[in-house]
């Protein structure tokens, strides 16, 4: 069904380059990215008298920006991934039990999550990194914070709608555990939902990191991220304008490949909505 929708397979191949970029990048291109040669300061791109590495020209000390676009993958990635499965395992443990147990408990984590939406995502970001200090286990525990609550909002209400199924209903009268319900019956039902918000909130929390590092309180120097590289090349719009265009182009690829895979995967995950697909690659054969 992937190779069928065209653009869900380019966007799920876009995003295996980048993250292969991110695992192998820094061991293969670290020390190219870090070398500086102010002879090649603000090389423009398509230059190739220095070499393959300044084909989309070098910053304002004479690195790559090849080389420093790959490296700069592994930390935006990692910061996006963190953050996400953090806020999933959280979100969704506090949503199951909240959804299945009785009002007491639903209400006392419910508020939990009001109180975290009552402050605007971005503010709480600046205040707590500001007191913590920016580094990547910071930046990635503020935007997990920032982002529980919608996983947790959303898991109790499928969580409310499974418990009355009739499938549950029967384990529920042949005596089986509370967990075994939860794990066995109502998470396997729960987690589509899960990983199609996950995906969408990917690019989002690569976006959210984006601006703070583009700020100034998000990941600092010697770690790099695209967004850090966007803000460093801001001064130089007039002069170098490819400083800050490739890392934005970056970010705007990746965000894309990651909303068309979302939709795809909404529809792909789920039963009722599966057929559609299904009969695209019929009439397609």
């Amino acid at each position: 069904m992937l190779w069928r929708d065209k653009l869900a397979f380019l966007s799920a191949v876009v995003l295996v380059l980048i993250v292969l970029c991110a695992l192998l990048g820094p061991t293969l291109l670290g020390d190219l990215a870090t070398s500086q040669n102010l002879r090649g300061r603000n090389s423009p791109p398509l230059d190739l008298s220095r070499g393959w590495a300044f084909i989309l020209g070098g910053d304002s000390l004479g690195r790559p920006m090849l080389a420093r676009l790959i490296v700069a993958a592994r930390s935006t990635m990692m910061v996006a991934a963190g953050a996400v499965a953090m806020a999933l395992l959280v979100g969704a443990t506090l949503g199951l039990i909240a959804g299945y147990l009785g009002k007491n408990v639903s209400q006392a984590i419910m508020r939990l999550a009001d109180v975290i939406m009552s402050f605007p995502s971005l503010l709480l970001a600046v205040v707590v990194l500001y007191v913590l200090g920016p580094s990547i286990p910071n930046m990635i525990l503020v935007l997990a914070i920032t982002r529980i609550p919608i996983y947790l909002r959303t898991t109790r209400a499928e969580v409310l709608e499974v418990r009355e199924r009739m499938f549950v209903q029967a384990a529920v009268v042949m005596g089986a555990s509370h967990g075994r319900i939860i794990l066995r019956h109502v998470l396997p039902v729960v987690a589509p939902t899960l990983v199609t918000i996950a995906t969408l909130d990917f690019a989002f929390v690569m976006l959210a990191e984006s601006s703070l590092s583009f700020l100034g309180i998000g990941i600092q120097p010697p770690d790099i991220t695209w967004g850090l590289m966007v803000s460093q090349g801001r001064p130089y719009l007039t002069t170098a304008w490819w400083l800050a265009l490739w890392p934005g182009v970056c970010i705007v690829i990746t965000t894309l490949a990651l909303n068309l895979l979302s939709n795809w995967m909404r529809i792909a995950l789920d039963p009722a909505q599966r057929w559609r697909l299904e009969a695209r690659s019929t009439t397609d054969e």
